[in-house]
């Protein structure tokens, strides 16, 4: 499938494959967080921590899995998405959730967040900056939002350790047999915002 330089399908097809991501967390000031459990993150623990990270796309599906290897408990979650007009739209990530959308900054540049501030982005909200370095290479730079304030911002330095993700890498915890991707991440923080 042929995608235009610089639009979203063509920086994702760029991102297909295995890759190995050193996270680090840190305060709004840069220093260094070693934990950031008490800040409501999405996955909450140690830094820094490694993650292997699987991204499907065929050009109209998204299928992400990001798993911890190393520095925290074996975590796995799976995000899906699916193109629409050009632009990345997520699956619900929960009742209430916010649309999460993937939009593009240019070659090589995404920015994964809310298509719409509201009562849902105001509880919980993490924008995804992500950028190609060049082949094999990346960064990815987060700022985690709870209760409509800024609380920590995240940098994964990633490199691609395979242009596939068919089966899984022999770092992954959860052995080499078996799916990649995981059942779809849902979370239940918004569901007071959903009419009972």
């Amino acid at each position: 499938m042929q995608f235009e330089v610089g639009s979203v399908g063509h920086t994702l097809m760029q991102m297909r494959g295995i890759w190995h991501d050193s996270v680090e967390l840190f305060e709004l000031d840069g220093r260094p967080l070693d934990d950031d459990t008490q800040a409501g993150s999405g996955t909450p623990g140690m830094s820094p921590f490694d993650n292997l990270v699987y991204i499907d796309f065929d050009g109209v599906k998204l299928t992400l899995t990001n798993v911890h290897f190393r520095g925290r408990p074996l975590s796995a979650k799976t995000f899906t998405a699916r193109m629409e007009d050009g632009v990345l739209v997520f699956d619900a990530l929960g009742k209430g959730a916010y649309e999460n959308i993937g939009v593009s900054g240019g070659p090589g540049i995404l920015t994964f967040n809310a298509r719409e501030l509201g009562k849902a982005a105001e509880i919980y909200m993490e924008p995804d900056f992500i950028i190609l370095l060049g082949p094999g290479q990346r960064i990815r730079h987060t700022l985690l939002y709870r209760d409509g304030v800024a609380v920590r911002t995240l940098t994964a330095k990633g490199t691609r350790l395979s242009p596939t993700c068919d089966q899984r890498h022999p770092l992954d915890p959860r052995g080499v047999e078996g799916p990649v991707h995981e059942a779809p991440f849902q979370s239940n923080i918004w569901e007071v915002l959903v009419d009972v």
